[in-house]
């Protein structure tokens, strides 16, 4: 069975830099940082004091006030940019089939705004307190589900929950139902909205973010030696998957072919990597088998990037095994480094980084580079956006519980 081809013919996003694809694509290029101290939670007591927030966000902006008492802040990030996802592609102006058309999300932790909401209801007044909108609106796959709603979207819809490599898994699994027929379109990505007292503590109970707080400008240092832990981040980035011959037949813009994808497991930890990164070597080489490419062809990797101490060597020892002395020819760089770590919804944004570079032949710094790290010696593309042609890119994501998904992204040529 020949496998169709799958190509990308529509994003939106919203995050700590802008709320718009377009604008977010600038603000990485120019090296702007969305990280800054946390307004939106008392931090007196956490040792993190920073995250990368959606500044001046109103909801009533985007939605009816009775519709946001049913949503979750996770949820209306994804609408939003669900919405600037279907009408970048024009297929809203097109008579296409809604039973050929899904959703397909990732998300790392859903809705746990109103987790903590509701369960804080129920410890100070009771059961009877808790609201009927609480399911619906905490569930992890109700993002999917709203999505389809608005649009008639009746074809696949579901979720993946992997941590952060849910959105690539998504994406994974959006390519894989475009290719084997069960779809024509689907709205694919991730969407994240935890900034939140339950989880900025959570994760600060596990050591795991920069506590920086001095500087939190500075704290999201991916692959510097003086990186001290990842930052927490929040938005939604969402892209169209679209059948190659459906994209042609109504003339819909092509920005890109998505080519392959890997997924692999640590089968080690629960949150550390394995140190010579085998499982991200295995979903490295997985995906580029399965696009057909040899690791010469890469050009370029947008990392997991996570600025923690393990994490940013393994990810470098990984990528020198799958690509040898062609790693040291690589470009590579960190989103992350400016969104923060959007967790569920971060290979989203990732994926519209790689689509974009290859478009304008640019690819986005990776900010805060200052003092070099023996186990992390590549080309991290330091502090200053660089002109390089792009045509064939690679996007890892690398969750807690040994999660590795990596996704081929490659130019468009007909």
């Amino acid at each position: 069975m020949n496998k169709k081809r799958v190509v990308i013919t529509g994003f939106g996003a919203i995050n700590a830099l802008a709320k718009n694809a377009e604008d977010t694509w600038q603000k990485l290029v120019n090296g702007e940082n969305g990280i800054d101290l946390i307004t939106k939670i008392d931090t007196a007591e956490l040792t993190s004091k920073i995250a990368a927030e959606i500044k001046n966000y109103d909801p009533l902006e985007y939605f009816e006030p009775k519709r946001i008492k049913k949503l979750d802040l996770y949820t209306q990030y994804a609408l939003i940019a669900g919405k600037e996802a279907m009408e970048s592609s024009d297929i809203l102006e097109y008579d296409y089939d809604p039973s050929r058309f899904g959703v397909i999300l990732g998300a790392g932790i859903g809705g746990i705004l109103t987790f903590e909401e509701e369960a804080f209801k129920m410890f100070k007044s009771g059961p009877r307190r808790i609201s009927p909108f609480f399911i619906p609106k905490m569930i992890s796959n109700i993002a999917a589900a709203q999505l389809s709603i608005d649009y008639g979207l009746k074809g696949i819809n579901y979720t993946t929950v992997s941590a952060c490599a849910s959105a690539n898994h998504a994406m994974g699994a959006a390519l894989r139902a475009i290719q084997y027929g069960d779809a024509d379109m689907i709205v694919t990505g991730g969407s994240e909205a935890a900034v939140t007292p339950l989880s900025v503590g959570g994760f600060c109970a596990m050591k795991a973010l920069s506590t920086r707080n001095d500087e939190p400008h500075k704290a999201c240092r991916p692959f510097d030696k003086e990186r001290d832990g990842f930052i927490m981040g929040e938005g939604a980035a969402l892209l169209i998957f679209e059948e190659l011959e459906h994209a042609k037949k109504r003339n819909a813009k092509i920005y890109a072919e998505v080519a392959g994808f890997g997924a692999s497991s640590d089968a080690f930890h629960i949150t550390a990597p394995e140190e010579n990164g085998e499982g991200t070597v295995l979903a490295i080489t997985s995906a580029l088998k399965d696009a057909g490419v040899q690791p010469e062809e890469i050009d370029f990797v947008s990392a997991h990037g996570t600025s923690t101490p393990l994490n940013d060597k393994t990810e470098t020892a990984a990528i020198k095994r799958v690509f040898g002395d062609h790693a040291y020819k690589l470009k590579i760089n960190s989103t992350k480094s400016m969104l923060g770590h959007t967790l569920g919804a971060a290979a989203g944004a990732e994926a519209i980084s790689c689509l974009m570079s290859i478009r304008t032949g640019v690819i986005h710094p990776t900010i805060n580079y200052e003092n070099p790290d023996p186990d992390c010696d590549l080309d991290y593309v330091p502090n200053k956006a660089i002109d390089h042609p792009v045509k064939i890119a690679i996007s890892n994501s690398l969750g807690f519980g040994g999660h590795n998904s990596v996704l081929v992204i490659k130019e468009f040529t007909g």
